[in-house]
């Protein structure tokens, strides 16, 4: 049993440092927000973000530089360096692999990992998104078996699912309420104490690491299915001739209607938490019908976008093959860097199906990058020009601030079709300027 008033103490008076493992736009946000309060060791497998980390550098560029530099964090790709860390965050990815079932596999390494280290009377909390159990029936065992201690005696567990936000200023980790929860009610009241200590909104206490397991991974599946009933909409009001935009203005008159907009649903969390969910359902004898439903619906938006392009370049007797299109934004959200599981790409692969030239642009990523990840040419700022249409596929400011004359000059032809996925532009002044107009 851990002395809870002594283990904070430690803690709270700089005597023993807290661990944070994995620093990617969920870790070293945390670990950034923990060492205001405390003394922070940030561990990563990757050398090269040690190094950046190190000079001032977020890679993901969701801390600037001046914040680095006003706390102190001791970075390293030195694992055994977590041997001083009574109190250890895993913060790693859980992505799913190509059949669409959860890769465990950065957790299990991550696991493994520290338990090399592990001292007695140690906590370890999992804030990686994963499905009820995964926390003491996986990750537990693969500590005790690395460490030689066992889970619940000699080392406790705790799970606080992440919620940040990439690209959200306002609601970073000290500005939404934490779910914490442990093995025990000791760990239980620690891992609060340490959480409460940073988390300006305050904490809620679940009352088991399962329940909280649940409740962040219907978090993403709850704005999935509600994503994929707009989605729906879009389809079913472009074959009626209405505006979605407008019916869905109309409705959210009404108090309880709840504000969704149809778009691409990419990324690392809404795509990827609820084949976590039902893979978990699918184990207890549960056959999940809605959640797959929209799943499969959102992950066929990119292609039903890329279908109705080629359906406008018809219906203007244009010849599509070889027809020369701009997409701007890759990343799976507006304002960040992120490319990984981005629905752009699905866009791109249909597209090609018809033999359409296609270049992107985007302000947020590098041009190698963006050629490397999509396997098209990424167009400078000198070279938005002469294009037989242009998608907007992500809401970045930059998009949001363009007038009408500067997509007009995109375009190698009047009538040439302007898609807006994110519904970034007034219909009216967009077709006064010559051009088709189609959002979803």
């Amino acid at each position: 049993m851990i002395n809870r008033t002594s283990f904070f103490q430690k803690l709270n008076e700089r005597k023993a440092p807290i661990g944070v493992v994995g620093l990617g736009y969920v870790g070293l946000s945390l670990a950034v927000a923990l060492a205001k309060k405390f003394r922070v060791i940030g561990y990563d497998v990757s050398s090269e973000r040690i190094s950046l980390l190190s000079q001032g550098i977020d890679p993901s560029k969701e801390i600037t530089s001046g914040e680095l530099a006003s706390i102190e964090i001791q970075y390293t790709a030195d694992s055994s360096v977590l041997q001083q860390t009574p109190f250890i965050i895993i913060a790693v990815p859980t992505p799913i692999d190509e059949k669409n079932t959860p890769d465990l596999t950065p957790l299990i390494e991550a696991s493994k990992t520290i338990g090399k280290h592990l001292s007695k009377n140690s906590i370890v909390v999992f804030e990686s998104t994963v499905y009820p159990g995964v926390t003491e029936e996986i990750c537990g065992p693969e500590l005790e078996d690395s460490s030689g201690l066992k889970a619940g005696f000699d080392f406790f567990l705790g799970y606080s699912p992440e919620r940040i936000n990439p690209g959200d200023r306002a609601r970073t980790v000290t500005q939404v309420v934490k779910i914490v929860s442990g093995q025990t009610e000791e760990t239980l009241d620690i891992v609060a104490e340490v959480y409460g200590a940073i988390v300006e909104k305050g904490v809620h206490r679940a009352s088991s690491i399962r329940v909280a397991e649940a409740a962040k991974v219907i978090e993403n599946a709850q704005r999935d299915i509600n994503i994929a009933f707009v989605n729906e909409l879009a389809m079913i009001f472009h074959k009626m001739g209405l505006d979605t935009r407008e019916v869905l203005q109309a409705a959210e008159t009404k108090w309880n209607f709840l504000p969704f907009r149809p778009g691409l649903v990419g990324g690392h969390c809404i795509s990827v938490d609820p084949y976590y969910l039902t893979f978990k359902a699918k184990s207890v004898g549960h056959n999940p019908q809605t959640i797959l439903s929209g799943r499969q619906l959102n992950d066929g938006m990119g292609r039903w976008v890329a279908r109705k392009l080629v359906e406008i370049l018809e219906s203007q007797n244009q010849r599509v093959e070889n027809t020369r299109i701009l997409i701007c934004g890759l990343t799976f959200k507006e304002n960040v860097t992120d490319v990984r599981n981005s629905r752009v790409k699905d866009i791109i692969d249909e597209l090609h199906k018809f033999k359409i030239e296609i270049v992107v642009y985007d302000p947020h990523v590098d041009k190698e990058v963006a050629e490397k990840e999509f396997g098209v040419p990424s167009a400078t700022d000198q070279e938005l020009i002469d294009f037989d249409g242009v998608i907007f596929a992500v809401a970045h400011d930059e998009f949001r601030n363009l007038a009408s004359s500067d997509i007009a000059a995109m375009m190698r032809h009047q009538q040439a079709p302007l898609l807006d996925l994110k519904w970034l532009f007034n219909r009216d002044v967009i077709e006064r300027a010559g051009m088709l107009y189609w959002a979803l």
